[in-house]
């Protein structure tokens, strides 16, 4: 596994018109081929009367994992260049399926190809990214009195909030770069006068928003 990569997160959707036909472009993180096959099927139930539901997908983090289909289109002309956009944008572990509603008009075989690449380029550019990469889960228990201070400074410093708990003392559990682990528990240790204490629980791939 690469020590981080870009990805998506969530489901983008985004829509063009080209000479009359509809091309409707929907891109989603997929973590293997089951996640991707699985929004590819229910991009064709969403749409049943498509005239092509073409796609392209990296499901892994070293991009060895793809697999397209021109899905009926001309040969070329659909799914391997949807696929060079997304290896073009560095992108892994996504799915991007292309509908199409043809509107009459015929496009080429090069404009097949500038309307699948286009429709995928701009659809990353409005999708989710995040970077995956290690992170240190820590449980961060502090008094009542230096809740606000704490969650100021998680907020500042770009550290994940993934649950606070409120009992006897609060546990704030925070992800953490794993580069950045040292850093934080210092500076958060300086901000709250030592009136916390930092739990390690685990090491995970964690999606950090970019």
């Amino acid at each position: 596994m690469a020590e981080k990569y870009l990805s998506v997160q969530g489901e983008c959707t985004t829509q063009k018109i080209i000479e009359k036909s509809r091309f409707i472009t929907t891109s989603a993180h997929a973590c293997g081929e089951e996640e991707a096959r699985a929004l590819i099927d229910k991009i064709r139930k969403k749409y049943p009367d498509a005239t092509h539901n073409c796609y392209a997908y990296i499901c892994d983090s070293a991009g060895n994992f793809l697999r397209f289909s021109d899905d009926g289109e001309p040969q070329g002309t659909a799914g391997m260049p949807m696929l060079e956009v997304i290896k073009a944008n560095k992108i892994f572990e996504i799915c991007v399926v292309v509908t199409r509603y043809f509107g009459g008009i015929k496009l080429g075989a090069g404009g097949l190809l500038r309307a699948y690449s286009g429709c995928v380029s701009e659809n990353l550019a409005s999708a989710n990214k995040v970077m995956y990469e290690t992170c240190s889960l820590l449980k961060c228990t502090v008094g009542y009195s230096f809740v606000d201070s704490a969650l100021r400074f998680i907020g500042e410093s770009g550290a994940d909030l993934i649950e606070s708990e409120y009992k006897d003392e609060v546990d704030i559990t925070v992800a953490v770069k794993k580069a950045e682990e040292e850093a934080f528990t210092s500076n958060l240790n300086n901000r709250l006068n030592g009136r916390v204490k930092i739990q390690k629980m685990r090491e995970y791939f964690f999606p950090f928003k970019v």
